[in-house]
């Protein structure tokens, strides 16, 4: 599994050298990608598809999040009115393990998932700055930003999120 990596870049030009030396880096160009505001000119940078546009991480993680709440509160509900009836001990297992599941879950998503999003940079883009995503291996996270802080200190870390492949976004 790969993180995205966010950047805010003041000017298509320093964003282009940037680009350029990450690809002399090794990453590979769909691995960089770039949004703006619609003005500004990014024939240069290699851009962002409809997905990355949307965000659609954002959208899976609201999901995942909302169905794990909606199940632990069924077994929740469950255990009550199982408690109410007085059904036999064994079978309470099942709700109980069902919101076990949940709650592991919620705390491994809340605790261990970044989570960034490209609605956090809405005022970078009102000011014509460029949003550079740069999808990188988990285990190079650290080396990747303080290359590019020693490299390019125009470059203003914006944050980490979480990408897959398999899921193209």
């Amino acid at each position: 599994m790969k993180r995205r990596l966010y950047y805010l870049i003041p000017g298509t030009t320093q964003a282009a050298k940037l680009v350029d030396r990450l690809e002399q880096k090794g990453i590979k160009p769909r691995y960089i990608h770039a949004i703006v505001n619609r003005e500004i000119d990014l024939s240069e940078l290699p851009l962002t598809n409809v997905r990355q546009r949307k965000d659609i991480g954002k959208h899976i993680e609201k999901w995942m999040w909302d169905t794990d709440l909606v199940l632990f509160f069924i077994a929740l509900l469950s255990l009550l009115l199982m408690i109410i009836q007085q059904v036999p001990g064994w079978s309470l297992i099942i709700p109980i393990g069902i919101m076990a599941i949940t709650f592991v879950l919620g705390h491994y998503f809340v605790r261990r998932i970044p989570n960034v999003h490209l609605d956090e940079f809405c005022n970078a883009m009102k000011h014509e700055e460029i949003i550079l995503m740069i999808d990188v291996p988990r285990h190079s996270i650290w080396d990747i930003q303080q290359w590019i802080k020693r490299h390019h200190p125009e470059a203003v870390t914006g944050g980490v999120g979480w990408t897959h492949e398999a899921l193209n976004i």
